[in-house]
Order: structure tokens, then sequence, then C-alpha cells
């Protein structure tokens, strides 16, 4: 195979992997968004902003590496492994990071929700207790009043 039919082969499967391991991540990560925003629209949004990130990000790193020489003198062949070998763990990574960026979000939210608790029942243990309302008396006794002697 020539250099240029390698260099699209490597093209073609770096970006197919992207988007696969891109779409793995929408998936994976949607019912971690869903625990933290509890929100479908917020939810999705997110995600897919996320979605973008990822593969611009990715689809740059192996722009670069598409052209960068990393065996010099080696067959085309083995240039071509290694640099398919560099792809996969840029996405490796990329994907660690995402899922490391969802599962932070989540604990953050998760430890936000506990201090709200905890302050909600330590004001109720705080807030004076209410006092009973005492009402005056009143007889349904005639008033009789006294003789002046």
């Amino acid at each position: 195979m020539s250099d240029t039919g390698m260099y699209v082969t490597l093209l073609v499967v770096s970006i197919a992997l992207t988007f696969l391991v891109g779409r793995l991540l929408v998936t994976a990560g949607e019912p971690f968004l869903q625990e933290v925003f509890q929100d479908a629209k917020v939810t999705r949004s997110v995600n897919l902003l996320l979605s973008v990130l990822f593969h611009l990000i990715t689809l740059g790193v192996l722009a670069i590496i598409s052209v960068a020489d990393f065996a010099d003198g080696e067959e085309p062949l083995q240039t071509f492994v290694v640099k398919l070998g560099v792809v996969l763990l840029v996405l490796g990574i990329a994907y660690g990071i995402s899922m490391l960026v969802l599962i932070r979000v989540r604990e953050r939210r998760r430890a936000d929700q506990v201090s709200e608790q905890v302050q909600e029942r330590l004001a109720e243990r705080s807030a004076p207790a209410p006092r009973p309302v005492v009402e005056p008396q009143i007889s349904t006794q005639p008033v009789i009043p006294k003789r002046q002697i």
C-alpha cells in the first residue's frame, strides 16, 4: 500500500474509532448527568456539549498524529501500526478523562446535596421551639359584683 493509501486508511480508521468512542461516551455519560441535573433537557444539552468537546479535541490531536513521523525509516506498515497505536492511546486517555469529569461532577453534586441536608437539619435543631399560645380563659359563669358593706 502506498504512503497516501496508508495515510487515508489511518484517517478513516481514526475518525471511525473517534466517533464510536464518542457515541459510547454519550451513552455511558447520560445516567451520570441525569443523576446530577435531574432534568432531561439539561442532561441532554450538557451531554451534547461534552460530546462536541470530546470530538473536537480528539480529532485535533488525531490530525496532528496523522502527519507526525514516529518511526523514521521504518516500513510503511510499521509506521501505520505505530500511529494507530498512538491513536488508540489518545482515544483511551480522552475517554478516561471524560469519564473522570463525569464522575467528579456527580460526586460534587452528591456532596452538595448532603451539605444542604445537613444545613437543613442543623437549622431545624437550632430554631427555637414554638411557644404554646396561651389564650386567656373565659368563664361562662356570670360575674356577680361583691357588695360593699
